[in-house]
């Protein structure tokens, strides 16, 4: 396990009830003006922004709405928001949905303190803001663990850039499967896939002999399966779902990763993808792990043996460490159609093939992929892929 320093900045407030507990706490530690900021009307039509906003009236709190925030937030949508937050002079966000939101707010919280541009800042000085206007997080759609670190996804049009962004952390953030309940089916499965490939991403990585930290993840990845196939039983099994919640965060809240160099090859595959085909997040990863398996599991083949065993339930009688890493790809590969999620880019209905060959010119090639891959070889994957 390589060296490391811990710390955890978020205050997880989680089960039912929870915006009961944490808002009037919260709320009362920040400013008077707060930006209420969401996605499309499923807050409203859930009854979910009406019950925030009277935790905020209670509180004495002034309402700057900023809604519309896209499943794959752009950057100019960052831009509005840091422009509104100037404008209306906000003293804290509070992000109520999904990871989009989230994300969104994250770089929004960055960016309307500085008068920088962000995009320059990370990419051209890598230089990363250090002043944020505090935020807090109501998560209504679990899966990408947003709320746990102050990492975004955020694409950038002019430049056709999906990228990573370093932004704010939530001071706090509220867990209740209540707020998810409403959610479609496939878009709960999703969330739960974009889990367990944060768990694989992590897992995956540098070193590659078993540490705490994988022996945590393989927990996480058995609970995850699990539990989705109890979902696929019962979509509304709120403990099922509750599991997930918790598993997403527990994913994403650095415990995964400490003393590893982690891969997320896959995610930075996919977020290129999005960039071209505004594509949905967990289908793209489901398609893509398998492919990317089966091209690099010879560089990690014990790890990928493990997986097979400890995650998937393979036994290891009378195979070899490649013949258990195929397995338990192959397993991989047959779960992503147990969950009824495409195996391939046509299935997600991307219909232009001239896109991938600019995905694989334009996407950030990982260090801690067990394989460090060319990018003719990333097109050989989302060729296959196809």
């Amino acid at each position: 396990m390589k060296d490391f320093i811990y710390s955890y900045p978020t205050k997880v407030y989680f089960g039912e009830k929870a915006a009961a507990k944490a808002l009037p706490a919260e709320l009362a530690k920040v400013g008077k003006t707060v930006m209420l900021a969401y996605g499309g009307g499923s807050v409203k039509k859930s009854g979910v922004y009406d019950e925030i906003c009277g935790y905020l009236r209670d509180a004495g709190k002034e309402i700057v709405d900023f809604s519309g925030i896209m499943p794959n937030p752009t950057y100019s949508k960052v831009q509005e928001g840091a422009a509104l937050a100037r404008e209306k002079k906000v003293d804290f966000i509070l992000a109520v949905g999904g990871g989009s939101v989230i994300d969104c707010c994250k770089i929004v919280a960055a960016q309307a303190v500085t008068e920088k541009d962000i995009w320059q800042m990370e990419f051209k000085d890598h230089e990363y803001p250090t002043a944020f206007l505090p935020m807090g997080a109501v998560v209504t759609a679990s899966g990408t663990g947003a709320e746990m670190n102050n990492g975004a996804v955020i694409t950038n049009e002019e430049t056709n850039e999906k990228a990573g962004v370093l932004g704010a952390h939530a001071g706090f953030a509220v867990l209740d499967v209540n707020y998810t309940m409403s959610l479609p089916a496939k878009q709960v499965l999703s969330g739960a896939f974009d889990t367990l490939s944060h768990s694989m991403e992590t897992y995956l990585g540098s070193p590659r002999d078993i540490t705490l930290s994988d022996e945590i993840a393989e927990a996480v990845m058995c609970n995850v399966i699990r539990n989705i196939r109890l979902l696929l039983k019962d979509i509304n099994d709120k403990e099922a779902r509750t599991e997930l919640m918790w598993a997403s965060a527990m994913a994403e809240n650095g415990i995964l990763k400490i003393g590893k160099v982690t891969d997320f090859q896959a995610h930075q595959i996919e977020h290129q993808l999005g960039a071209y085909t505004d594509c949905n997040y967990g289908q793209g990863l489901a398609v893509i792990h398998p492919v990317l398996y089966r091209h690099m599991y010879k560089d990690g083949v014990k790890q990928f043996a493990r997986m097979a065993q400890k995650v998937w339930e393979i036994p290891a009688a009378g195979k070899s460490q490649e013949e258990l890493a195929e397995a338990g790809i192959q397993a991989l590969a047959d779960f992503v159609k147990e969950m009824g999620l495409p195996s391939t880019f046509t299935e997600m209905g991307i219909t232009d093939k001239s896109v991938l060959k600019k995905v694989a010119d334009t996407c950030n090639l990982t260090a801690g992929c067990c394989k460090k891959l060319s990018r003719e070889e990333v097109l050989e994957i989302l060729e296959e892929c196809w």
